[in-house]
């Protein structure tokens, strides 16, 4: 059950554990309310594009431990438009506007690296509304993948469940596309904060759990357990414990 052992904690400064999250997903999925919603239960119909990088805060209860995400949250975009864009015109175009392009692809890329560099946790996000938003997924994922450990525990989230009326990816759609890769599996609405809580936080309690059995695997003496406020890192291969079929009914 999606976010079992998860329970909000206010106390932004005290906490047992740190580790990073991100979300991604194409522009106008709703990442940023998404992130809103569980940090600050928020919502903004007129929400804008973000620019550039933002992040946010939330500490959990997690089986007794405080543990505390800081999520970020970038320009859906610059994974797909911008980064095709400045491939196109580094292999076609000459002189200045070719070193020009070339140098923001590469700017691109240490962006794009220090966006994902130490998270152990990620929301991937789609539109349901928006069949194309879902066939980038495995763009999004493959992007994930080439930059963070491959232990990370990966949510795929089909946003904006809300609009029943005007669904274009099936929750089968999804459910199959997460067993597939090994994700876990969640239709949210930030607008209604339907399972907005319980994705956030069953990404956080697998990455705690998961830290965890590697404390207990490296001894019984205790001597290897993560200090209080330590940042969690999770190195081992954790793909048995990814399940798909978590999702709104």
């Amino acid at each position: 059950m999606a976010g079992s052992g998860g329970g909000a904690y206010r106390a932004e400064d005290d906490y047992d554990y740190l580790f990073k999250a991100v979300i991604i997903g194409d522009s106008g999925v709703g990442k940023s309310n998404l992130l809103s919603r569980f940090t600050k239960n928020e919502f903004c119909l007129e929400s804008k594009s973000t620019i550039g990088v933002e992040f946010a805060t939330r500490s959990l209860q997690v089986d007794g431990k405080v543990v505390k995400a800081q999520i970020w949250d970038t320009a859906g975009q610059e994974s797909g438009e911008m980064h095709r864009d400045i491939v196109g015109l580094c292999t076609s175009t000459l002189g200045v506007t070719m070193r020009g392009v070339c140098l923001e692809k590469e700017r691109y890329r240490a962006i794009t690296s220090a966006y994902y560099r130490g998270a152990v946790g990620a929301l991937l996000v789609y539109d349901v509304t928006r069949r194309a938003t879902f066939d980038n997924v495995a763009r999004w994922l493959k992007e994930l993948r080439d930059h963070t450990d491959a232990s990370i525990v990966v949510m795929l989230v089909g946003n904006k469940s809300d609009l029943r009326h005007l669904v274009a990816v099936s929750t089968e759609d999804g459910q199959e596309y997460a067993e597939a890769e090994s994700l876990y599996f969640m239709e949210t609405s930030a607008l209604d904060a339907t399972n907005v809580d319980n994705a956030f936080s069953e990404v956080l309690t697998q990455i705690y759990r998961i830290a965890s059995r590697k404390t207990v695997d490296a001894g019984d003496d205790g001597s290897s357990a993560p200090s209080k406020g330590e940042n969690i890192n999770v190195k081992d291969d954790v793909s048995s414990l990814k399940r798909a079929g978590c999702c709104s009914s």
